[in-house]
């Protein structure tokens, strides 16, 4: 593929090829990238996420036995290892995904994990690629390298890191371990610094260098900050015994990924005597934290229902995920005894008001 010459910071398009490795060689995943539309910059809104760890200077990239052993530090998520190196001649970027070490257990009968780590480039987030799982294990060593073709030095400045640590479930969505981030110029510049304060003569290519970051929550973002807020529209009709919720929009969603952005959706659920009898749910609006939905949906009460005293409705607001499980961003209840504040005022405006559309804003909670 041809050097890139353009000048300004480009989306990148991806093709894969895997290669199955040889004995004693390492997996290799290469991803070719065209030139698309121009992205924005995403130093400043990753700034505040971003995971500050000093790099780890190994040389040979050896690994530290006694370090595995222990667990490897006092993060309870353990430590992600990897190389990055940037070949300007053939525009290419090679990540390596050495190992993790001091995981936690996610299966609590065998007290281990099944882990696995994905990658991608932000700032453009749809295109992933992913080592394989490693059977119970706190520690696993995939040394596995992505090549991603058609990224040439201009490009840099513009595209981030992004781990994510899962455990492999056989029966459900995969679980988020935690992740890591990290702009590609800052890890080109640790891999540099370490090989020359290892003085190690490799001619460029940094095979002694190796980086590792803590591992940190994926949510951790929204404890300190505001889940939102939900608009919605209810209508009751008694003689068709039918309640109509409109979701219409939301407003202040928290950044759920690393481009600064969420992909929000709503899940409604009927709830009588407690037990959920019904769903519907909105579509997925992309990169947005204000989503406007405009989605109506209509619930048949059961036939046991006479009245709204033992109905209620349950909003989930989720982020969605191509991959990994989808994440709630905020609930809301209304109906019900537990129902206070705005929600308790809404109901009962629904309730007194038959037949009418009544639309309040509400703040999503845990």
């Amino acid at each position: 593929m041809k050097d890139q010459t353009t000048t300004t910071p480009s989306t990148l398009t991806p093709t894969y090829e895997t290669s199955s490795p040889q004995e004693g060689q390492q997996r290799e995943t290469v991803i070719r990238f065209q030139l698309e539309n121009e992205v924005t910059h995403p130093a400043e809104l990753m700034k505040s996420d971003l995971v500050a760890s000093a790099s780890a200077n190994l040389p040979g990239g050896e690994i530290d036995l006694a370090k595995m052993e222990c667990g490897g530090g006092s993060n309870k998520l353990g430590q992600l290892y990897f190389k990055v190196r940037h070949n300007v001649e053939k525009s290419t970027l090679n990540i390596t995904v050495v190992r993790c070490q001091g995981l936690p257990a996610r299966d609590s009968n065998i007290g281990s994990s099944d882990p696995y780590v994905k990658l991608q480039l932000l700032p453009d987030k749809h295109h992933k690629v992913k080592t394989r799982v490693l059977r119970r294990t706190l520690n696993p060593v995939y040394d596995e390298d992505f090549t991603f073709y058609g990224i040439g030095e201009n490009q840099l400045q513009s595209l981030t890191l992004h781990f994510v640590v899962l455990c492999f479930d056989r029966y459900s969505r995969d679980d988020v371990i935690g992740e890591v981030l990290l702009p590609v110029n800052e890890a080109l510049e640790e891999m540099t610094d370490s090989v020359d304060s290892n003085n190690t003569a490799d001619n460029g290519n940094h095979s002694g260098a190796l980086l590792f970051r803590d591992i940190a929550p994926r949510s951790h973002k929204m404890r300190t900050h505001g889940r939102g807020e939900l608009l919605v529209s209810l209508c009751y009709q008694p003689q068709a015994s039918r309640l109509t919720a409109v979701v219409l929009k939301a407003r202040n969603i928290p950044r759920m990924d690393m481009t600064g952005l969420a992909d929000p959706y709503v899940k409604i659920y009927l709830v009588h005597n407690g037990q959920r009898v019904a769903k519907k749910k909105t579509h997925v609006k992309k990169r947005t934290l204000n989503p406007v939905f405009n989605e109506s949906f209509v619930f048949d009460l059961p036939a046991s229902a006479t009245s709204l005293d033992n109905i209620s409705l349950e909003f989930l607001v989720l982020d969605w995920d191509r991959v990994t499980k989808n994440e709630v961003i905020g609930r809301l209840e209304l109906g019900g005894a537990k129902t206070i504040g705005t929600a308790l005022h809404h109901w009962n405006e629904v309730l007194n008001s038959p037949r009418r559309q009544i639309a309040e804003w509400h703040k999503l909670k845990d």
